[in-house]
Formats: structure tokens, sequence, C-alpha cells
């Protein structure tokens, strides 16, 4: 009796154990399951965030890109610009090694065929900039007349691309097409600043939405914006007449190595060709264009200074 007793109690405790274990067992899975779907979704949304940032930030080095050649006034996309670096890269190194044979001097060709592009594209644009610059103070003075008459802004606007002259045409051109497109005015101008890198068309724009926003004398924003511009241009060009003999003295310095290195050539070429024929002559000439170089840069960067 006792035993039937143990053994009925025994099987109850076990009957139990397994019932409760089986009314568990879903549920435990079910968490498992969750917090591997939980895991997963946590990765995947962090590569999804890297690959966001990873594109976010090419089409940041895209837009700068493409900004550059539109303020170049460059007829041509970025993609096209790109290509266009590439096929410099090829023809000027393979030119190089079918000329020279020499590996070094290719490779030191295609780098340069692919970095003169930027550097012509750099300069258009700062010159590109600079006329702009120069035909701003006549473009304020020309709206500020219409003003005056009673004209409106988008009247002075036309009047302004009816007189003015490239780069300056152009630019304006833009804006009224984009107004005509529906744009805001706000909008088309923020979008010519993109445009233009130019801190005296900053000051232009930011006064003619503040004016918008707030009210006020629009003519007497212009003659004072134009003020400043022209102290502006006064100190800009005495800077640049302090700086002119440190410039100067920087290129005359940085050719001066390259010219003793070509008359050097010319009276005695087997002397100078050990600088490209011998590995310790290339290593010498590779270290004297990367000095140079570094001096170059020196050199500009303390002769150039903001305003």
């Amino acid at each position: 009796m006792e035993v039937i007793m143990i053994t009925g109690t025994f099987m109850t405790i076990f009957l139990t154990f397994m019932a409760v274990s089986a009314a568990r067992t879903p549920a435990d899975v079910q968490s498992g399951e969750l917090f591997s779907l939980k895991v997963s979704l946590k990765n995947s949304n962090t590569a999804l965030k890297n690959l966001l940032v990873k594109r976010g930030k090419k089409s940041r080095k895209r837009e700068i890109l493409e900004n550059e050649l539109t303020a170049a006034g460059v007829l041509m996309k970025v993609e096209e610009f790109t290509a266009f670096r590439v096929m410099a890269f090829i023809i000027a190194g393979g030119i190089l090694y079918m000329t020279s044979n020499n590996f070094i001097l290719a490779v030191m060709g295609a780098l340069f065929g692919y970095f003169v592009p930027r550097i012509l594209l750099e300069r258009k644009k700062r010159n590109r900039i600079k006329q702009f610059n120069e035909a701003l103070p006549g473009m304020i003075t020309s709206i500020s007349g219409s003003l005056r008459a009673g004209f409106s802004l988008l009247q002075a606007l036309q009047m302004v691309e009816e007189e003015s002259y490239s780069p300056m045409k152009e630019e304006v051109q833009y804006v009224l097409k984009t107004l005509q497109y529906g744009t805001r005015l706000e909008d088309a101008l923020v979008d010519w600043k993109r445009r233009m890198p130019s801190a005296e068309l900053d000051m232009l724009v930011e006064s003619i939405m503040i004016q918008r926003q707030v009210g006020g004398n629009l003519v007497y924003l212009l003659d004072k914006i134009l003020e400043t511009i022209r102290e502006r241009t006064k100190i800009e060009n005495q800077l640049r007449t302090l700086t002119a003999q440190g410039k100067l003295s920087g290129l005359i310095i940085g050719l001066l190595p390259v010219v003793v290195g070509i008359l050097l050539y010319i009276i005695n070429p087997e002397y100078m060709s050990l600088l490209v024929t011998e590995p310790i002559g290339r290593i010498l000439l590779i270290g004297a264009l990367v000095s140079e170089l570094i001096g170059f840069v020196f050199i500009r960067k303390m002769t150039m200074i903001e305003v």
C-alpha cells in the first residue's frame, strides 16, 4: 500500500513537472526567437546606418564637386569630369612610359595628368569668382537705381541681366529662370549663394532676405553693402600690394632649382641623366620635387590673407 502511494505521488509530481515544462516550452522558444529577431534587427539597422553614412559622404563630395564645376562655369557633369581625370591619368602615364621606359617617370606623369585638371578647375573657379565680385558693385548700383526709380526687385534683376556681361549675366539669367519656374525669391537667392561662393554675394542675399522678412529700406541697405564691398576691395588691393614681394620671392626660389637643372642638362646631359637612370638619383629627384611642392604650399599659405 505504501509502495502504491509513493509510486502515485512520484507519478503525480512527474506529470506535473512535464505539464509545466510543456506549458513553458513555447514561451521559451518564442522568447528566444524574439531575442534573435531583435539582434538581427539591430545588426540590420547598424548596417543600414553605415551604408547611409557612406552614401551621404559620397553625395556630399559629389555635391561639392558639382558646385565647383558650376562656380567655374564648366559645362560638365561630375561623372564626365571624373572620367576626364582618369583618361588624363592613363594617357599621361602611358605616353611617358612608352617614351622613357621608366616606371617612376610614368607614375609621376600619371599623377600629374590626374591632378592638373583639378588645379585648372580651381584656377578657373577663382578667376570667375573674381570677375563676378568685380562686377557686383555695378550690379548693386543698378539695382539700387532701379528701386529708386520705382521698379520692383524682379524688374531690377531683369535690367541687370540685359546690361551686364559674363559671368554676372549668366548668374542673373539663372536666377530669373528659376523664378520663372515658380520658385520663391528666397529659395532662388539661397540657390544662387550655393552656385557662387562669394562673401559679397552672401551679404547681398542676406540683406534682401532680411528686408523681405522684417521690412525696411532696401535701397539704404544696398548702399551700405556697396560701401562695405568697396572698403573690402580697397583693403584687398593693399594686402595684394604688400604680399606681392613675398609671392614673387617664393616663385623665384621655387623655379630656381628647376631652371638650374634644365641648364645643367643642356650643358652636360650625361651628368644630369644619373638622376633618372640610377636608383639613388630617382630617390633624390622625388625628394627634391616633394620639397619644392611643400615649400611652394607653405609660401602660398603665408602670403594669403583673408579679409
